[in-house]
């Protein structure tokens, strides 16, 4: 079973989906099996990162930032200057995340979300793709 999400950004960061993932599996009714969550695009990505303190996923956005900065050096521009760091960061983290399914929920430890990681500075519409496979 495939379901595209639709998100819209609103700037470069980190921005929680484990409710819209686990809302699929709900609603497939899936009890045991793996969740693939894939992002359809090159210059964001998708992380498990910590959901309970802001200032990790804080960090975690300043520190990829330094990183890989926004550079005119790039000959990859055509959006800006944030095109080619873009992809950089992504290449650099996931562009898909293969969770199990336990007991009808994503089987994340107690501090871990699913997060999709805009690396755009501007606001975008990002799809997801959600793939289950159900054992039961």
């Amino acid at each position: 079973m495939n379901r595209e999400l639709v998100f819209q950004t609103r700037r470069q960061g980190l921005l929680e989906i484990t409710d819209e993932v686990q809302s699929v599996i709900s609603s497939e009714r899936v009890l045991e099996g793996l969740c693939t969550v894939f992002v359809l695009h090159t210059s964001a990505s998708l992380l498990i990162q910590e959901n309970a303190d802001p200032t990790a996923k804080q960090d975690l956005e300043n520190w990829l930032n330094r990183l890989v900065p926004y550079d005119e050096s790039f000959r990859h521009s055509a959006e800006g200057p944030d095109d080619m760091p873009s992809h950089i960061k992504a290449a650099l983290t996931a562009t898909s995340l293969g969770i199990p399914i336990l007991g009808g929920v994503l089987a994340l430890g107690t501090w871990q979300g699913v997060y999709l990681f805009e690396h755009r500075s501007s606001p975008h519409r990002r799809k997801v793709l959600v793939n289950l496979i159900s054992t039961r």
